[in-house]
């Protein structure tokens, strides 16, 4: 069974369809443009979790230092 969460059977029908109303609703012009938003959020939120990683990257430094120094 092919099955999208809560969607259940999703086809290439369905699919042409919800494109063709999301251009009907937003126009060509503002498809991009939510697009980019949207790749900078995500941008962000990867940006975000790699932050708190360099955070936690300073404590495992030392102790590899240590170790090495050994």
């Amino acid at each position: 069974m092919n099955t999208i969460l809560f969607l259940g059977n999703i086809g290439a029908p369905e699919i042409i369809i919800i494109a063709l109303i999301v251009l009907l609703i937003f126009g060509g012009k503002k498809i991009p443009e939510l697009m980019k938003g949207l790749g900078k959020g995500v941008k962000s939120f990867k940006d975000g979790i790699n932050e708190k990683d360099d955070e936690a990257a300073p404590e495992k430094k030392e102790e590899e230092n240590k170790e090495i120094g050994k």
